[in-house]
């Protein structure tokens, strides 16, 4: 069973009609009940938040690594060279 489908609660939002008239013609084309569909949504809403916080994490990382390795390159050579 998936994380999602394990813990299910009810709950009461408050949209605009012109929402929900959207999401039911959505969920009618889709073949899907309402809640399915706004829970379909509200997934890949969460995937694309937790995909572009690790496309930061690894930029930042790149980043800190790329100085590192520019500061540490002198060390890096001076120790290869003196095995060489």
């Amino acid at each position: 069973m998936s994380e999602e489908n394990a813990s299910i609660r009810k709950v009461t939002v408050s949209l605009p009609g012109s929402l929900v008239d959207f999401a039911d013609q959505e969920a009618a084309r889709l073949e899907l009940s309402r809640s399915a569909l706004i829970a379909r949504v509200l997934a890949e809403s969460k995937a694309a938040y937790e995909a572009n916080l690790a496309a930061e994490g690894y930029r930042f990382y790149a980043q800190e690594a790329s100085e590192f390795a520019e500061a540490s390159a002198g060390a890096v050579a001076e120790a290869w060279g003196d095995e060489g």
